[in-house]
């Protein structure tokens, strides 16, 4: 007889993770300045700077081999190699499911292949595992909008704008309908 043993899914997460990929760096007070810094910026160009750095912190795998996987991904990415890119993703992912990036890379992936269904899990994964993942945040909303989901994009975009004010997506924020006085 076989017993079916119930692991909490935090944990077996973990257990996943430490098989492995070992836990992604901890940037939560370099990323809390640098959003103090963004959302005190006198201009979107000065809160640019500050949004890059941010990315050099989310590219960051957490080893060697992870590091290889997202490169090798976004190397493919660039050059539209889908194919590639796709079984380099989807390789971090496996290798590593605690890291957000690998997440965010993927439903980038996803969407440029206009699979917004596919998408959207991952988006969701990535701000599970980083709520305040500014480019998960506005290709959550992104994908919303492809999804025809505005309501639900429109909420996704609030929260993004509150992170950043100059984040360009800031634009796609519509004025809620009112009646006439």
């Amino acid at each position: 007889m076989r017993y079916a043993v119930l692991i909490p899914a935090v944990f077996s997460a973990q257990l996943a993770a430490a098989d492995g990929c070992p836990v992604a760096p901890d940037h939560t007070d370099a990323m809390d300045r640098l959003y103090e810094q963004t959302q005190a910026a006198p201009d979107a160009m000065v809160a640019r700077g500050y949004s890059n750095q941010m990315w050099e912190l989310w590219l960051q795998a957490p080893d060697e081999p992870s590091q290889m996987m997202l490169d090798e991904g976004l190397r493919a990415l660039r050059i539209g190699d889908f194919l590639r890119a796709q079984d380099r993703l989807n390789a971090l992912v496996s290798y590593c499911p605690l890291f957000a990036e690998g997440y965010n890379q993927r439903a980038f992936l996803n969407y440029l292949r206009n699979d917004y269904d596919a998408a959207l899990p991952d988006l969701n994964q990535a701000l599970d595992l980083n709520p305040r993942h500014m480019g998960a945040l506005t290709g959550k909303a992104l994908t919303l909008i492809a999804l025809q989901r505005n309501d639900e994009a429109q909420e996704v975009l609030k929260s993004a704008v509150a992170l950043n004010p100059w984040i360009s997506e800031r634009a796609l924020i519509t004025e809620p309908e009112g009646d006439d006085l």
